[in-house]
């Protein structure tokens, strides 16, 4: 497509926001000159050069160089080109191109499943299928115990007790560095290290913002933390501490319990003993996430639970293969509440 022609894109819809339609990667947008070069797209020059820019050298005033000075192709002549398949979006004269399977984006307070890639001075690298690794800081988690103290030289040679490469853990963004890296945190008792489950990714895309990320499917007996990054972590209810009958009746005593039990296998490496029916379960949690990323559902608490239970006429491992009509019978029972 070309921006040049007046029936490539709604002029009225491209101030405002709107797109044009798809383009694929190469496909020339706009030789206007006006345009300014946005994300996903470049500038090639006809003559098939790289770009080049006229020298902020003084010019010598000499009749050699004058004789031998050559003529710099100017950035004007160059066409502005897709370099991702994608639709167009113009915001006055800007011009860019979204493609359609972006890397994910995080934004601050963003729920996300990582895996850790690096040990780093005081910092753990995690992998949260961004452009680049996220950082979580030693001072981002919680101690052993849920200590609260100061970070001291000796928790820093300990950081591969706590967490290693390889480790899931799930975590939310609470900032950015200048560079665009993620800084993660893992304060509060729901994040931290993942432990007996099983781990689902699906493209970003798929996964919508919510108040909450982090679900339960009573049927199932399956707990599901839904990252925005695309990665999904299944696990059985059972496997989350749970408050003691004694401690019930009190609030405050409640959450003081759980509080303990967390702390106290904050960082445990050995996984919870899952029984066949939670097993198989989980697998058919996991299996209908898959489902619904093979027909490219959104993945909501609602689409889970109705997934979960029309799955069930199915053996397990056959959930993915049966995807179209296993959501197709999800989505009517969506609908019908």
């Amino acid at each position: 497509m070309d921006l040049d022609d007046p029936d490539a894109i709604n002029n009225d819809d491209a101030e405002d926001g709107g797109s044009a339609s798809l383009v694929t990667p190469g496909q020339t947008i706009t030789s206007d000159p006006s345009f300014m070069r946005g994300h996903g797209t470049y500038q090639e020059d006809p003559t098939g050069a790289h770009p080049t820019y006229t020298s902020r050298r003084p010019a010598v005033a000499t009749a050699a160089a004058s004789s031998t000075s050559t003529t710099t192709p100017s950035l004007a002549s160059h066409t502005l080109v897709s370099s991702v398949a994608g639709t167009v979006d113009r915001i006055n004269r800007l011009v860019s191109v979204r493609a359609l399977k972006p890397r994910y984006a995080g934004e601050i307070g963003d729920v996300v499943v990582g895996r850790v890639v690096e040990i780093t001075q005081k910092r753990w690298k995690v992998d949260i299928h961004a452009r680049q690794d996220a950082v979580l800081m030693l001072a981002s988690v919680n101690l052993p115990g849920g200590e609260l103290r100061r970070r001291s030289e000796e928790d820093e040679l300990q950081m591969r007790e706590l967490l290693r490469e390889g480790d899931l853990i799930s975590a939310e963004i609470q900032a950015f560095f200048q560079d665009g890296a993620a800084s993660l945190h893992t304060r509060s008792f729901k994040y931290g290290k993942l432990r007996t489950g099983s781990l689902v990714t699906v493209p970003s895309y798929l996964i919508k913002r919510a108040k909450s990320h982090f679900i339960t499917i009573p049927a199932a007996g399956v707990d599901v933390i839904l990252g925005v990054n695309g990665n999904c972590w299944v696990t059985p209810t059972s496997a989350s501490p749970k408050p003691s009958s004694a401690a019930v009746a009190d609030t405050a005593a409640a959450a003081a319990a759980v509080d303990a039990a967390l702390a106290a296998t904050l960082y445990k490496n050995e996984n919870e003993p899952v029984d066949d029916d939670a097993r198989t379960n989980l697998a058919r949690v996991a299996n209908g996430i898959e489902a619904l990323a093979k027909t490219t559902t959104m993945v909501t608490e609602a689409a889970l639970a109705a997934v979960f239970e029309a799955g069930l006429k199915f053996e397990v491992h056959r959930i993915v293969e049966k995807a179209e009509e296993v959501v197709a019978d999800a989505r009517l029972r969506v609908v019908a509440g």
